[in-house]
């Protein structure tokens, strides 16, 4: 069995609750996520959708991000916290923001992408896997599973 994960905003309106471990963790520096993150990356869990449970009101917004998949960032209307974005390319997965996750989750990212997008001050860990853009996405899981 795995360990869930929890989470919240930061008003307490909106909680998560996470029954599986993440498929991968993720430091994104594409300028869609600087925008959100002040300037900084996000740092993401990817989880598969159906083991995501989220309890409380969300509001949305949705772009064409660089890689030409739309992107819907899912954020708490009362305090705007980030809870999680999904991709029109994946649409079994939903990627949780580490900030949404109650503290004391232990994730760290394992890759980072959309390093040609960091500016010049970004500090990238080069013992972690990193690519330029978008990695290749991997395949879903057969149906059925």
């Amino acid at each position: 069995m795995t360990a869930p994960y929890t989470g919240r905003c930061a008003c307490g309106a909106v909680t998560l609750a996470i029954a599986a471990e993440p498929v991968g963790t993720r430091q994104c520096w594409c300028r869609q996520c600087q925008q959100i993150a002040a300037g900084g990356p996000t740092h993401n869990a990817i989880f598969p959708a159906a083991a995501v449970k989220i309890s409380g009101t969300l509001a949305h917004a949705a772009w064409q991000a660089a890689s030409g998949n739309t992107l819907t960032f899912h954020f708490c209307p009362a305090c705007g916290t980030q809870i999680f974005a999904q991709s029109s390319a994946r649409p079994h997965l939903k990627t949780v923001r580490f900030g949404a996750l109650d503290a004391g989750h232990g994730l760290e990212p394992e890759v980072v992408i959309w390093t040609e997008d960091a500016p010049a001050w970004a500090q990238i860990d080069p013992t972690r896997e990193s690519w330029p853009q978008q990695p290749p996405a991997a395949p879903p899981p057969p149906s059925g599973t």
